[in-house]
């Protein structure tokens, strides 16, 4: 099956990878009803156990709500298929439908690794800055997230000063976290502010928020009330419980996706009934069992990522994926490696959203060299799946025709209208042995730090203008005075 499939703007045509069958994501689904109906999730928010009573929902031993399957198919048709996002200004950046996929970084890593020394050390606030202004540079970057928890700022008020960067050293589209329910609210003040007020950041939302919840059938409160906010505000939500294998659900693939996706359902009916039509993203992982020799829950596993792919697929929802990563805990081989794989099976598998490009250390740092290296394995496969036409003029059978065996093409016309249709590195090495020596000998993690320094020296991000900055200052400095 062949479909038409897009690299931010870039056209591709390529076979789905399509890991399930549809029977199968059929027994997934009704699997999640069952688990839904029969066993129930516990929600943590009255809200939200009230508007599910209301509903018709059995409620017992307080918290413990029982959702009938008619809800969920309820749900799943007014709930958008396809979401726009838009950029800073107000114009249409990111198109959330099937045959699109958008690469960005991930958030709230504790460490990185120094590109200027190499060295591991605690994330500070200027690390942010550098993060988003690398990112605003990367072409093939087309979302931000804040990269750094700051331990140079207030604990409780990190986000607010997460969100005061994003907002000021890009114009991309911003997906955020923050620490509590209060932080959602300000985060979304900022965004406003911004904006041009509340109606017009629903109208052209250019953030949206990526909610943990703690399993698949326990939802605790900030989460539940980050959702009902969210969607009464029109701002897309990326809910996504968080599921291990051998802990939180059975020690099966099968097992750990369907627990998953009934904790996803779960979500999305409640954001239907605060608001029909709010926008709603589905994760594109889950599951994966813990590993029994680190006790590590892995984050570049190969093994259930497929089954989360064709759930997406299966309801048409935009999804919310996670490549570019690695365990590995400096940039070497197997952070290449990991990342290039986690990338090309995000792509193939039809995420939207595909962040955490740069982690290491299964997401407890990051490397701004690493996203380099991350952003040329980006290129590499937006030409690998760009379509390439057959046609009289790429055939140039006359050509061939015209030069004949013992010609050659380098100083045809022909030739200088098509060598730059190829792909060409900005980082990875091309040279001949001799010419690399004469470079330096550098190693691609010397070249990607290199180029993350010649950034930074060089590229000025459009900060927002002095009075908005003072206002989204402002709801930072309110925050830090209550906490």
């Amino acid at each position: 099956m062949a479909f038409h499939a897009r690299v931010n703007r870039e056209g591709m045509e390529h076979p789905r990878f399509q890991y399930l069958s549809r029977a199968q994501c059929e027994a997934l689904h009704n699997a999640s009803l069952e688990i839904l109906a029969r066993t129930g999730v516990r929600l943590y928010l009255e809200e939200a156990i009230e508007l599910l009573r209301k509903a018709g929902c059995s409620v017992t031993d307080g918290n413990r709500v029982r959702i009938p399957a008619g809800l969920v198919e309820k749900a799943l048709s007014t709930v958008p298929k396809r979401i726009t996002l838009y950029d800073r200004e107000g114009r249409p950046a990111l198109f959330l439908e099937p045959g699109r996929c958008y690469y960005g970084p991930g958030s709230d890593c504790l460490h990185i690794i120094d590109h200027r020394t190499g060295q591991r050390r605690d994330a500070v606030l200027q690390d942010v800055v550098d993060g988003i202004t690398l990112c605003d540079a990367l072409p093939r970057i087309g979302f931000v997230m804040s990269m750094f928890l700051p331990s140079d700022v207030k604990p409780l008020v990190s986000d607010r000063y997460q969100m005061e960067v994003m907002l000021n050293y890009t114009t991309k589209p911003i997906v955020f976290v923050t620490n509590e329910f209060s932080g959602c609210v300000d985060a979304v003040r900022m965004a406003e502010i911004v904006a041009g007020g509340e109606e017009a950041l629903r109208d052209r939302p250019f953030v949206a928020c990526y909610i943990n919840v703690t399993t698949g059938l326990r939802h605790n409160e900030e989460a539940l009330q980050k959702l009902l906010f969210l969607a009464e505000r029109g701002i897309p939500a990326l809910y996504i419980p968080v599921v291990i294998g051998g802990l939180t659900a059975p020690m099966s693939e099968p097992a750990g996706m369907a627990v998953v996706n009934a904790g996803v359902l779960a979500g999305l009916v409640l954001s239907q009934l605060k608001r029909e039509g709010a926008p709603f993203i589905v994760p594109g992982w889950g599951g994966a069992g813990l590993d029994m020799r680190t006790t590590i829950s892995p984050y570049c596993w190969p093994d259930s990522r497929g089954m989360a792919h064709a759930l997406a697929q299966y309801y048409n929802l935009p999804m919310f994926g996670i490549g570019g990563c690695s365990e590995s805990k400096d940039v070497d081989s197997q952070a290449a490696a990991e990342a290039a794989l986690t990338m090309m099976a995000e792509t193939l598998g039809g995420a939207q959203l595909i962040h955490d490009l740069g982690y290491l250390e299964s997401g407890l740092t990051t490397s701004l060299a690493q996203l380099v290296i991350c952003h040329e394995i980006a290129g590499w496969i937006a030409k690998f799946l760009s379509p390439t036409p057959v046609n009289d003029e790429t055939l140039a059978l006359d050509l061939i025709d015209q030069v004949g065996p013992d010609g050659q093409f380098l100083d045809t016309p022909h030739t200088l209208q098509h060598f730059r249709h190829f792909w060409y590195p900005e980082v990875f090495e091309r040279a001949d042995y001799f010419g690399w020596q004469q470079a330096g000998a550098k190693l691609a993690p010397q070249r990607a730090a290199e180029y993350v320094q010649r950034v930074l020296e060089t590229h000025q991000p459009p900060l927002l203008p002095a009075d908005l900055r003072r206002q989204v200052h402002a709801v930072v400095e309110e925050a830090e005075a209550k906490l």
